[in-house]
């Protein structure tokens, strides 16, 4: 009962949020001169419309669950994993190094691993900053972004640029490798299924595990989980890798279901928007998806609403750091009432 009665207070605060969210996003519209309630149907309409646009939100919201769960995770055990931009990034890159040169269809899984392994290894370092020099994780993983953006613009300008030399990007990569689409012609592809899957089972890891009750108890209390005798280093590593996995999959999910190539500018801030798909899920695995719709959804309807009446496009990043202050708000009420 009480696990239950926690959940509901928690939905109560995440629709107190979106509440605050909504009315924050009705005035920014009427001072910018639009009016609210028509703008707001527009946004819904782009976003939840028809078969098109919700097949549009949900690929829009792939990568930002596979990297909001990767975000989660990370601060379950405690982690402030910043850098799921550059970790997708770079499980990106491995996705494309991989495929490239592959042909068959079964390719597709080792490719998808290479993508984990890539975005793991790359969240480690930060994990091996933190545990050998004391550096602070928010720091490392923002530095470590900088270096996988510039890494990745480097290489589509030079070694793995196109064959033609004409933009800054790879080659296509070859259409076996290319992840199934579920309602041609739309662009829904497995990869949505694959973020649901892997929400499932972190949920289960986190909550029903011996290893997932370690991670939470160090992540809740460091001074407990040390009395316990857990490792802070080995779950300061664990945490890390698994939501640096998280991130470098949504790269390589992103590359063989939407993009087929690497490019310049890769990412429009999916990494960085996760960080607000996790807050707005109270850090829960399965509460991610829903999460992660509704930044896809409000990404898609402000690229609509750009179309239709001219908005800009940086509407939505307002209106995305309106949600995020609503979570902060709301979070701080929590913390005050317990």
């Amino acid at each position: 009962m009480a696990r239950w009665a926690e959940m509901a207070r928690s939905a109560a605060r995440t629709g107190l949020t979106l509440l605050i969210a909504l009315a924050a996003t009705l005035l920014v519209l009427r001072v910018a001169g639009y009016a609210p309630l028509p703008a707001l149907w527009v946004m819904g309409s782009s976003a939840l419309g028809g078969p098109f646009a919700i097949a549009d939100t949900l690929v829009k919201a792939t990568p930002l669950a596979l990297c909001g769960l990767g975000v989660t995770l990370a601060f379950r055990g405690g982690q402030f994993n910043i850098g799921a931009e550059g970790q997708m990034l770079i499980g990106a890159l491995a996705a494309v190094c991989l495929g490239l040169p592959a042909q068959a269809s079964w390719a597709v899984l080792p490719v998808l691993l290479g993508a984990v392994l890539a975005g793991s290894a790359w969240a480690l370092m930060a994990a091996w900053l933190k545990t050998a020099r004391g550096v602070n994780e928010v720091i490392s993983t923002l530095m470590l972004n900088a270096i996988a953006f510039w890494l990745v613009s480097w290489l589509v300008h030079g070694p793995l640029q196109e064959s033609a030399k004409s933009y800054p990007q790879t080659d296509m990569l070859p259409e076996t490798l290319w992840l199934t689409r579920w309602l041609p012609p739309t662009r829904l592809h497995s990869g949505s299924f694959i973020a649901l899957a892997l929400a499932l089972a972190a949920h289960v890891w986190l909550f029903y595990t011996p290893l997932g009750l370690r991670l939470r108890v160090m992540g809740s209390s460091p001074t407990a989980a040390r009395t316990a005798g857990i490792a802070p280093r080995q779950m300061t590593w664990l945490a890390l890798a698994v939501s640096g996995g998280c991130a470098g999959l949504a790269g390589g999910v992103e590359v063989l279901g939407v993009s087929h190539r690497l490019y310049e500018q890769f990412s429009p801030g999916y990494g960085y928007m996760a960080v607000a798909v996790a807050l707005l899920a109270r850090q829960h695995p399965l509460a991610v998806i829903p999460s992660a719709v509704a930044f896809g959804a409000l990404e898609v309807g402000a690229a609509g609403l750009q179309r239709a009446v001219g908005v800009s496009a940086g509407l939505a990043g307002v209106i995305e750091a309106l949600v995020m202050l609503a979570v902060i708000v709301t979070s701080r009420q929590a913390k005050d009432e317990t």
